[in-house]
């Protein structure tokens, strides 16, 4: 892991120019769909269910940054009062190319990183009865429409991946974000 968190603080500085200090802070929320998908000794099962992702960074130019996140994946009731999460936290860079003038308009973009999947169960008075988190990489691609150098829309996918003692979790999202820059 720590040669994955090298090569983005790397890639990272290289990108920087003198112009780079007049970037941009940003938050991000978005809501989606996940399908996550199951794979253990032989057997495969699948289920949807709604994601909620908070984030935020720093667009050190227009086209390069570094972000991080922490959201809801998944969330079931497994019965006697408990129910399964999946959460994911993770760091990493965006890039994204404008075809607008002045960093507007419509765009492509893409994200990499390392996120921390934690699959726990916990009561409904949220104290959590059992966990274990899986550090894997994650990637995403997304296309949308700035409407401003402040603010834009965006449609998104991502694919977080986990390994929980033998059980390997696959979790793709769709969902629509919103980002605003200050």
């Amino acid at each position: 892991m720590k040669k994955y968190v090298s090569l983005a603080a790397a890639l990272a500085l290289a990108t920087l120019s003198t112009n780079a200090f007049a970037g941009q802070a940003f938050v991000r929320g978005e809501l989606g769909s996940s399908e996550t998908e199951v794979s253990f000794d032989g057997f495969r099962g699948s289920e949807s269910d709604t994601a909620a992702i908070l984030g935020g960074g720093y667009w050190f130019t227009p086209n390069i940054g570094v972000e991080g996140h922490v959201g809801s994946l998944y969330n079931k009731s497994v019965g006697y009062d408990e129910e399964l999460d999946l959460v994911s936290i993770g760091a990493g860079l965006v890039v994204k190319k404008n075809f607008g003038a002045d960093n507007t308009g419509f765009f492509i973009g893409a994200r990499a990183g390392i996120a921390r999947m934690t699959a726990q169960v916990r009561e409904d008075t949220w104290d959590v009865v059992d966990d274990e988190s899986s550090t894997k990489p994650y990637y995403g691609v997304n296309v949308g429409y700035d409407f401003s150098r402040r603010w834009g829309l965006s449609l998104n996918y991502d694919r977080r991946q986990g390994d929980f003692s033998g059980v390997d979790v696959d979790v793709d999202t769709y969902s629509l974000g919103g980002e605003f820059r200050f």
